[in-house]
């Protein structure tokens, strides 16, 4: 039986109390195709002023043909003014200016294949929010069930379920001890068929991880 509110689908799954489409708020793969961007079902962004191109909003360093990838996984939630940094974005640093001479002229390219090759992918988990206005810079590996304050910039390993804020963003607290959090990564709730998150969503909403566990598929 379909599930109503989980319409992995719908671009703009959102509707306001009279009905409107919300376009402030776009499952992030229906809006996106690029060939350096995977984003999972039913992550979302949101934007006060929508824009014609999300990627380009979201992750503006990212060109298509990028020595990177930008990976986000399920039910992620990305705030307003979010940006992504990924590797694209940095200036050769290894010589003596950081001026990017090869832009303008791409048969000087060669001069920094070495600086050029191999950049790191940028990698967001599962059901990680991503605060207003938050930065992510690259090379970051932010794991599952992540919080971003907002404002905060990330760099680095993030562990999953940890609550990061600041700049640069340190651990406030961890959200769940550790047997709590190898449960949750054993269950993985969000690969879970729709009907089963269906059920589960007053267990997710408690913070109950036992009975989150009794509705296991």
């Amino acid at each position: 039986m379909p599930v109503k509110f989980l319409d992995a689908t719908s671009a703009y799954p959102m509707r306001f109390p009279d009905g409107r489409i919300n376009h402030g708020l776009a499952h992030l793969n229906r809006v996106i195709d690029h060939p350096n961007i995977e984003v999972g079902d039913f992550t979302y962004a949101s934007s006060f002023a929508p824009p014609e191109d999300w990627a380009a909003q979201l992750a503006p360093y990212t060109y298509p043909g990028a020595p990177e990838r930008l990976v986000i996984g399920r039910f992620g939630q990305i705030a307003d003014g979010v940006r992504i940094i990924t590797a694209s974005a940095n200036h050769p640093m290894a010589g003596i200016s950081t001026y990017p001479f090869a832009i303008f002229d791409h048969e000087r390219v060669g001069d920094y294949i070495d600086q050029i090759s191999g950049l790191p992918d940028t990698v967001i988990g599962h059901d990680v929010w991503l605060g207003d206005g938050a930065v992510i810079l690259p090379g970051a590996m932010l794991g599952n069930g992540v919080i971003v304050g907002a404002r905060a910039v990330v760099s680095g390993k993030v562990p999953d379920y940890a609550v990061v804020a600041g700049n640069p963003a340190r651990i406030v607290r961890m959200r769940f001890d550790p047997p709590d959090i190898r449960r949750l990564q054993e269950l993985a709730w969000w690969n879970w068929p729709l009907d089963r998150v269906d059920a589960a969503t007053a267990a997710l909403a408690a913070g109950d991880v036992e009975a989150l566990a009794r509705l296991a598929p």
